[in-house]
């Protein structure tokens, strides 16, 4: 009953966090960085900046869908944040331009991450047939359960993994933005705001994760 009320507090604040979040992006997409860039080319600007000429900025589908992909060395920007002259835009395009500047440094919980998806993917793709069929043959296969935990268990070390990973993202994102002169003393603080709400959602998820799988172990140990 304590994991059951847990999870659902967790899912509450998984809603408010998200709407927080596009609140906020909704609010700061209102309002222009004073030199008129687009993210696009804060993001151009802050490679150039740090010395990074071997990723491409992209454009993507979808809204808040940016990412860094450090396999094929692109930044992509999605439809509210590549041409858009927003002080969110700014700040979202800077973030994941701190994830390329990660990658160029070789920032240690960067790499442990990226070793990782691999494992992920192949752990994701079918750790919840495992967990279901786990609970419907406990008492038949009881080995089967443990090892869906295991694999759900590595979803949520990742899910940890990724949290410095977005905050030192982030942290060099609203340095940069700063020093480089793409946000003020009005915008700055919007910057920050946006950045902060986006690393909820992140911490949300992990402690999500670690509450589900600590709630199968549970289930394991009871049988």
């Amino acid at each position: 009953m304590n994991i059951w009320l847990i999870l659902i507090v967790i899912m509450l604040l998984s809603f408010i966090v998200q709407g927080m979040l596009n609140s906020r992006f909704g609010k700061y997409s209102k309002v222009s960085v004073s030199n008129g860039m687009t993210g696009a080319e804060v993001a151009m600007k802050m490679l150039n900046d740090n010395g990074i000429h071997d990723v491409q900025v992209v454009p993507t589908k979808g809204m808040l869908t940016d990412f860094y992909n450090p396999v094929t060395k692109t930044v992509a920007l999605s439809e509210g944040v590549y041409a858009s002259r927003s002080v969110a835009a700014a700040a979202v395009a800077a973030h994941e331009c701190g994830h390329a500047v990660q990658h160029a440094k070789g920032y240690a919980p960067l790499k442990m991450r990226t070793a990782l998806v691999p494992v992920v993917n192949f752990a994701s793709n079918i750790v919840q047939w495992v967990l279901l069929l786990g609970v419907l043959l406990m008492g038949v296969f009881p080995g089967l359960l443990w090892f869906g935990i295991g694999l759900f268990a590595v979803t949520t070390l990742f899910s940890f993994m990724t949290l410095p990973v977005e905050i030192n993202a982030s942290m060099r994102a609203v340095s940069w933005l700063s020093s480089a002169g793409i946000t003020d003393a009005g915008t700055q603080p919007m910057a920050v705001d946006a950045l902060k709400w986006a690393a909820y959602t992140y911490v949300i998820a992990a402690i999500g994760s670690l509450a589900t799988l600590l709630y199968y172990i549970g289930l394991a140990r009871r049988d």
